[in-house]
């Protein structure tokens, strides 16, 4: 698809472009009607909703989808419901547009604030789930952006639904319902043209796995924040509760194996192996385990674990294990083979966890709590449209601040500079 000013997607981003104007000088009122509308409807139309996904279900299931891509993708009454519940949880966090950051005074009386603005127009482009088309787009608007959103061809059906279900209720506010824009052309080529909208998309934002990120970076031409793997490790110290350990790890592999924030390597100090391991694998019945040498030695019902096997984001029943001799070889380990995502210790020594979480470059770290705790929502954040694993400008969940800049607003009463 070409980029060129008669083209379908420019035209698109051009409206979204204007409409973000208008939506970024709404009132906060206004911006959380449009939620409140949107959810209303999603509500209602309950049923067009899940007949559009089962048309993109049975079309995946045809297709051969494997089964978490068809779990990813299948709503029922309960997701919508939850869709619903989460626009209007959105609409009632606090609204960070205009917020002032922080101000001074200068020597010669000038009055300087930093004030938060919207972004103006995100891209979101994302695989296979149609919650995200509801979620990514409230989470924008909330925030005053106006938002583009590129899904799969496996959601278009109920990617459709959802956004005009969005756009009816920016309509309902009287505000421009071109402030979310769907692109129904889901070839690679509007793919690429979608990731080089210069001047149109001000952010873009990827939701999916490593293809899409390898495209995002030998493609993009505007800025972006990546939403990365998880290639998330827990390590257990020494100086570990064996039990907590136990229930951790557990809790981190087990709970919901086809997330960013699950775990996907377990590292053990090699003075707690012997003990250790073989709780933890009966601990993890069901998990396929690949291990080092030592790991073996100890389970010899592990299969041997390559170097892909710890560089590997399983999103499934499989965990990678190693032994390592002390804490440098913990950090060592992550530092090679992590994806910056979120790394946790089990330990009960203070300047052991200050030193983990001081050494290991990840988005978040975590002393004695599962990795799965590193969600929007779970932090406090309310709603996040994404867990950076990049450090500008956002880095970890992203919630409504990520989807802001800040300006600099300087009052005077005459002053020139000399």
């Amino acid at each position: 698809m070409p980029t060129s000013p008669s083209s379908p997607l420019v035209a698109l981003g051009q409206r979204a472009k204007a409409a973000s104007r208008r939506l970024a000088v709404a009132s906060s009122a206004a911006r959380n009607d449009v939620l409140l509308f949107a959810a209303d409807l999603v509500e209602d139309r309950a049923g067009r909703v899940l007949e559009a996904n089962a048309t993109d279900v049975a079309r995946a299931e045809q297709d051969g989808a494997d089964p978490t891509s068809l779990d990813r993708l299948r709503l029922d009454r309960d997701r919508v419901t939850a869709m619903a519940k989460g626009l209007r949880n959105v609409a009632g966090l606090p609204d960070p547009v205009g917020e002032v950051v922080d101000g001074w005074v200068r020597p010669n009386g000038l009055r300087v604030q930093r004030v938060r603005v919207p972004l103006g127009v995100v891209g979101i482009i994302y695989e296979n789930r149609p919650n995200v088309t509801s979620d990514a787009a409230g989470l924008c608007l909330k925030s005053g952006n106006a938002v583009l959103l590129r899904g799969s061809s496996s959601a278009i059906s109920s990617n459709s639904v959802i956004a005009g279900l969005l756009r009816d209720g920016l309509n309902k506010a009287g505000l421009p319902k071109d402030a979310v824009g769907l692109v129904e052309d889901t070839s690679r080529a509007s793919a690429v043209a979608f990731m080089q909208l210069d001047g149109l998309i001000d952010c873009l934002i990827p939701r999916g796995g490593p293809s899409l990120i390898a495209s995002i970076l030998e493609h993009a031409t505007i800025p972006y924040v990546l939403d990365g793997s998880g290639n998330c490790h827990i390590y257990v110290d020494r100086a570990a509760d064996l039990s907590m350990a136990e229930s951790v790890v557990a809790n981190a592999k087990m709970q919901r194996p086809g997330v960013c924030n699950s775990a996907e390597t377990l590292l053990v100090h090699r003075s707690v192996a012997d003990a250790f391991l073989p709780r933890m694998a009966s601990a993890l019945a069901g998990v396929t385990l690949v291990g080092d040498a030592a790991t073996r030695s100890i389970l010899p019902e592990a299969a041997p674990a390559t170097d892909e096997d710890f560089a590997t984001e399983f999103l499934g029943m499989k965990l990678s294990v190693a032994v390592v001799d002390d804490l440098d070889g913990a950090i060592d380990h992550i530092a090679r083979f992590g994806s910056g995502h979120s790394e946790a210790i089990i330990t009960g020594d203070l300047a052991t966890a200050t030193r983990f979480t001081s050494e290991v470059d990840a988005a978040a770290v975590l002393v004695n709590a599962s990795t799965r705790f590193i969600d929007g929502e779970e932090l406090g954040l309310g709603a996040e449209i994404g867990i950076s694993t990049q450090k500008l400008h956002a880095r970890g969940p992203m919630g409504l601040r990520e989807l802001t800049s800040v300006k600099y607003v300087v009052n005077g009463d005459g002053q020139v500079r000399s």
